[in-house]
């Protein structure tokens, strides 16, 4: 017998509550009594959407007294994906719920319904693929390598979305993703492969895979992958981020396209979190400039107003840069963080695309979450009868070090790492293949590239014979 508030949680999660549900009756079904709902501390709002929980259980414990050297100086120039690492070096989330955290700003993709403009939606799109990687400024914790089936999913009837992730390869490590909105005004999917390697003073991480957003009112279809990120100072020093690389994002529809530089931090720091770039059409003529800093906010203007501005900026700059070089002195040590200047410079003209959404006051003491991962982890009501086992809110060493009991932590991580080498052991005896539950590999149909595609079904809850890995 489910409880009130499973019945509830089933009866709008199912994959045929939402297909062909108008935005109207969506709504009203959001209307059903949640009253009785209470999760960590979590309740109704007034105007009947429930909060969700504003911090962790625990703090995070100190790293102050673990030798890290010792740890990675066998590793320079290796794929750290093949190797066991320590639980210290991690922050109490899988890596898939790390990508669900594309999802933070929805809000920017749901804008797009109402704008008749290609280049318009185009630009929210872009501040879209920005946002989804602002959430990793300051986050110097490695997720958890999810296991081999591992899943998860989030559905969040506030901002209109739901998602749902599974593991779908373990050698390679691959996460495969499908987000849709509950209105039916976008599906948002991929596959990511990130491909972590350390090189003495800092660990890179380069996040292969194609990621797809198909506006379905618009008909259109954009895909990009995201920009690489390099943590630094990993043995000695303060730890700080950069992201680095072209983005590029395609309109399949129009054959749009704009391309983002996401700068490295250069040589005295000027370029740090700098992201720019242009959109143009398909003739190649440049429609519009996109500039900002990752960490902060993104605009947009006309590129002869850009043009002009930087020309009046440079000069400034080249009386500054001769001051730094006199100044500036090498630390073989450290890769010391350059100081970074707190705004962006607004070209006179520019519309304001996405602004970052301040964290919480205790962030600092709890891995640097945003309030949207605070609440990843967190397991509401009804859910543990709903559920599929393989979901990451189940996994014991998550939970511990979530409430800070890094020794069972510890031993959790190193026990469901050899259960998994176990059963792999054991396939390998009867010469099993492992079969993916809600992937299947096939091509992309925007690419032509090989891609993880969901298959449909998760919502429906049938979820007999899935895997026992924890």
């Amino acid at each position: 017998m489910l409880s009130n508030d499973a019945e509830r949680y089933l009866c709008l999660e199912s994959d045929e509550s939402c297909e062909g549900l108008s935005e109207a009756s969506f709504k009203d079904a959001q209307g059903i009594d949640s009253s009785s709902q209470k999760n960590n501390g979590s309740v109704p709002q007034e105007n009947g959407i429930k909060k969700h929980r504003t911090s962790l259980p625990a703090p995070m414990f100190s790293r102050n007294n673990i030798s890290v050297w010792s740890i990675l100086k066998k590793c320079i120039g290796l794929e750290l994906s093949k190797i066991t690492m320590p639980i210290a070096f991690n922050e109490p989330l899988s890596f898939l719920q790390r990508i669900t955290e594309y999802m933070e700003h929805t809000y920017l993709i749901n804008r797009t319904s109402s704008m008749s403009d290609s280049i318009e939606r185009m630009r929210a799109v872009a501040a879209f693929a920005v946002s989804a990687v602002a959430s990793q400024w300051d986050r110097t914790g490695k997720p958890f390598n999810p296991l081999l089936g591992e899943t998860y999913e989030l559905i969040r009837e506030d901002q209109d979305f739901r998602i749902v992730s599974e593991q779908v390869s373990h050698h390679p490590p691959v996460s495969a993703f499908h987000a849709e909105s509950l209105a039916g005004d976008f599906v948002f999917h991929g596959s990511i492969y990130p491909k972590l390697k350390f090189w003495g003073k800092s660990v890179e991480a380069e996040p292969k895979g194609t990621i797809t957003l198909e506006l379905l009112k618009h008909r259109e279809a954009y895909t990009w992958s995201n920009p690489n990120c390099c943590v630094h100072n990993v043995i000695l020093g303060k730890l700080w981020i950069e992201q680095y690389g072209t983005v590029e994002i395609v309109n399949h529809s129009t054959g749009d396209k704009c391309v983002l530089n996401f700068k490295p931090c250069g040589m005295f720091g000027k370029e740090l979190h700098k992201v720019e770039g242009y959109i143009q059409d398909k003739s190649k003529k440049k429609l519009a400039v996109i500039y900002g800093k990752w960490t902060e906010c993104m605009w947009s203007v006309d590129p002869q107003a850009y043009e002009v501005h930087k020309k009046s900026e440079k000069k400034g700059d080249n009386k500054k840069q001769k001051n730094d070089e006199l100044e500036g002195a090498e630390n073989d040590d450290a890769d010391d963080m350059p100081e970074v200047q707190e705004t962006v410079s607004v070209v006179p003209g520019s519309t304001l695309l996405w602004r970052i959404d301040s964290r919480p006051a205790h962030s600092s003491v709890m891995y640097n979450f945003t309030n949207f991962a605070m609440c990843l982890n967190e397991l509401e009501p009804g859910m543990e009868a709903i559920l599929p086992h393989t979901d990451c809110r189940f996994r014991p060493d998550i939970r511990a070090m979530e409430n800070s009991n890094m020794d069972e932590a510890s031993k959790e991580k190193e026990r469901l790492e050899e259960k998994q080498r176990a059963a792999r052991k054991e396939r390998a005896k009867r010469d099993e293949e492992w079969s993916t539950r809600w992937f299947q590999m096939g091509t992309n149909p925007y690419t032509g590239s090989q891609d993880w595609i969901y298959t449909g079904g998760y919502f429906n809850r049938n979820y007999q014979d899935l895997p026992d890995i924890y």
